[in-house]
Order: structure tokens, then C-alpha cells, then sequence
């Protein structure tokens, strides 16, 4: 009886099917090399934006330490008070038609003592609060920039009403260093 004849096989080294596994190799290290470039090409990019970031802070930061007072000292072992005010509901400014605010704030101060003290002023601060907000234009309050505008214009205007002067730095930007460190808004609907 006669044998089959052999079926064509690879050569022993096995060539034609490692054709194919080298090929999928190097396409898989290819497109590594791709991504760790690409990778590489990002990183770079916002290292060099945060450096610009950082240079530029740092001069508006040697800017305000030379012409700032000095701020109010936070001790770290002790966290701070936040002081919640009633929601404020105001209408704004009417040049973009007819709109209002609704804000719920919450202030941050340095400890519990000041926290009960704003108690005694508490009239003043919302008045003052009020009248802000009401001269506010919708426009203004859209961007996150315009929230931190008003966030620290808040502060500024509560540091005033308990007797902390608000100043001006040469940037025309104001500073306070009253005891009332920030304002936070826990809810913010503009309609």
C-alpha cells in the first residue's frame, strides 16, 4: 500500500507560522511605541503649561506677599468653622430682562469663637450680602470666574461689616484680612 504523500509543512523551523506570529509582534510594539510617544508629547505639553502656570503665580504671589498685610494664621491642628447664612433669593440687575438668584452661602471662619461672634452681626452681613447681589448681572454670574468674584467679593463685604477694612492691592484686586476666610456656595441657581 503507498503512503499519503506528506502534507506540505512549515520547514522545521517552523517559519510560515512564525511569519505570522512575528508580524502581529510587530505590530503590537509599533503601536506601543505610538502611544508611549504620544503619551510622552502630552506629558511634556502640560509640564510646560503648568511651568508657565506656576512662573506666572509665583510673580502675582511675590506681588501680593510685598504689598499684602498680614493674612489671618489658620493653626491646622484644629479644623475651621463654617458658618451656614440663610439662602439669599434676590432679583438681579434687570438690563438682561428679568432674572434671579437664589444662593445658599456658607462661611468659612477661623474657629468657633468667631463662628458665634457673627451671630451679633448677622443683620448687617445679610444686608450687605443682599444689596451685592441684587446689583449683580446675570452675565456676570454664568462663568465660574464671575461665582469667585462674587465668593470673594462676599467675603470682603462680611470682613467689612465686622470692622476688618478691605484694601486694594496693586492689581486692583481687594484683600481682606478680617477673620472671615471664605465663602462657599452650597447651592447657586441663577433663572
Amino acid at each position: 500500500m503507498a503512503k499519503a504523500p506528506p502534507k506540505p509543512e512549515a520547514s522545521e523551523d517552523g517559519a510560515a507560522p512564525k511569519k505570522k506570529g512575528k508580524l502581529m509582534m510587530i505590530i503590537v510594539i509599533v503601536l506601543l511605541v505610538v502611544l508611549i510617544i504620544v503619551a510622552g508629547i502630552g506629558a511634556l505639553l502640560l509640564l510646560k503649561k503648568d511651568k508657565g502656570h506656576d512662573e506666572a503665580a509665583a510673580a502675582d504671589g511675590a506681588v501680593a506677599a510685598a504689598a499684602a498685610p498680614p493674612a489671618v494664621v489658620v493653626d491646622l491642628s484644629k479644623p475651621p468653622t463654617f458658618v451656614p447664612l440663610d439662602p439669599f433669593t434676590v432679583n438681579l440687575r434687570g438690563d438682561e430682562g428679568d432674572h434671579y438668584l437664589q444662593v445658599a452661602v456658607v462661611l468659612r471662619v477661623s474657629d468657633a469663637k468667631i463662628g458665634e461672634g457673627l451671630k451679633g452681626f448677622m443683620p448687617e452681613i445679610r444686608h450687605r450680602i443682599n444689596l451685592m447681589l441684587s446689583s449683580k448681572l446675570p452675565s456676570e454670574l454664568s462663568t465660574s470666574e464671575g461665582r469667585e468674584i462674587l465668593a470673594a467679593t462676599i467675603v470682603d463685604e462680611t470682613n467689612a461689616a465686622l470692622g476688618f477694612p478691605v484694601q486694594v492691592d496693586p492689581r486692583g484686586r481687594t484683600t481682606s484680612t478680617g477673620p472671615v476666610q471664605a465663602a462657599l456656595f452650597n447651592s447657586f441657581i441663577v433663572q
